[in-house]
C-alpha cells in the first residue's frame, strides 16, 4: 500500500476515547497502512470529553472559519489537529460549539441519546469533506468506521458527486455490531433531503434506527468490511446480497493481511 492515500473517518478513535471495537480498529487499521508506507489521515468528531490539553489538540486557523449549513442553519466549522504519540499519525477533529461542546459522546448522563445526533452526523460528514477539499488532498480510499460517520458515503455520492477531487475515490465502510437503541431524530430524512439528496436514495432513513442507517450507508459505499464477529444476521444478509465486494470478519491476528489484500484486489 506504499504511497496510497487513505482517509479514515471514524466515530471514535483511541487514544482519544475509551477502547471499544470501533475505536480500536479505527487506530489499528490506519497504523497498519502507515507502517506499510501508505499516506493516511484520520478524522473524528471533537467530543467535549476529549482532553485537549493532555492530547495536545490545537486549532488550525487556516482550515477553520467556514460555515456549514445543517437543516437551514449556519454552523461554524472549527478544525483541530493532534498527533498520535510515537506513530507520526495526524488526527483531524471536526468541532462546533453547538454540537460537540457537551461532556460526552452520544448520550447524556442518563444514557439518553442526544436529540440532535442526526444533525451532528450530517455536520461531521460535511466538515470532513470540506476540510479535505481545503487540504487539496486526494484520497484513493475513504474508509468509514462507526455510525456517527455513516452519513459520509451518502453525502459523497450525492451532495459532493460533482467534486472533481474525489472522482477516483473509493468508499469502504466497516460495519460493526456496536449500535444504539431506538432511533435518531424522526425528522432526519427531511434534513438530508434539504441538501438535495433524493428521498428514494435514503428511504431507509424514514426510521433512522441503527440497522437502517447502516443499510443506507452500505447502499452508498463501494465495498464493505464486516468488522464484528457478532454482526446481526439481518445486516450480514443485507451485505451479502448487496452485490458489493465485501470482506468477511477477520480476527485481530489476521486482519492486516486480509484488509491489505481487500484494499488492493477488491477496492482499488
Amino acid at each position: 500500500m506504499k504511497d496510497k492515500r487513505i482517509l479514515y473517518v471514524s466515530s471514535e478513535v483511541v487514544p482519544y476515547l475509551a477502547e471499544n471495537e470501533v475505536s480500536l480498529m479505527s487506530y489499528d487499521v490506519p497504523k497498519m497502512i502507515n507502517d506499510q508506507g501508505g499516506q493516511i489521515r484520520i478524522f473524528m468528531p471533537r467530543y467535549g470529553n476529549i482532553n485537549e490539553r493532555r492530547h495536545q489538540l490545537h486549532e488550525v486557523i487556516r482550515l477553520s472559519g467556514m460555515n456549514l449549513v445543517v437543516n437551514d442553519l449556519d454552523m461554524p466549522l472549527i478544525i483541530k489537529v493532534a498527533s498520535i504519540p510515537k506513530e507520526r499519525i495526524q488526527v483531524y477533529f471536526i468541532d462546533n460549539d453547538e454540537y460537540f461542546k457537551r461532556k460526552a459522546t452520544f448520550t447524556d448522563e442518563e444514557g439518553v441519546m442526544y436529540p440532535d445526533n442526526d444533525e451532528r452526523a450530517i455536520f461531521f460528514a460535511k466538515g470532513v469533506v470540506e476540510t479535505v477539499k481545503k487540504l487539496n488532498w486526494v484520497p484513493d480510499i475513504i474508509h468509514v468506521h462507526g455510525w456517527m460517520a455513516a452519513m459520509l458515503p451518502i453525502y459523497m455520492k450525492h451532495y459532493y458527486k460533482n467534486e472533481a477531487l474525489f472522482s477516483e475515490t473509493k468508499i469502504v465502510t466497516s460495519v460493526y455490531g456496536q449500535s444504539f437503541d431506538g432511533t435518531l431524530n424522526k425528522g432526519m430524512i427531511n434534513k438530508v433531503k434539504f441538501d438535495g439528496i433524493p428521498a428514494d436514495a435514503v428511504a431507509d432513513l424514514e426510521t433512522p434506527n441503527y440497522e437502517n442507517i447502516i443499510k443506507a450507508t452500505i447502499n452508498h459505499s463501494d465495498a464493505i468490511i464486516i468488522a464484528s464477529e457478532n454482526l446481526s444476521p439481518s445486516l450480514t444478509k443485507f451485505i451479502e446480497s448487496s452485490g458489493k465486494p465485501f470482506l468477511p470478519f477477520a480476527p485481530k491476528d489476521a486482519f492486516a493481511e486480509a484488509y491489505t489484500n481487500f484494499y488492493r484486489n477488491d477496492v482499488l
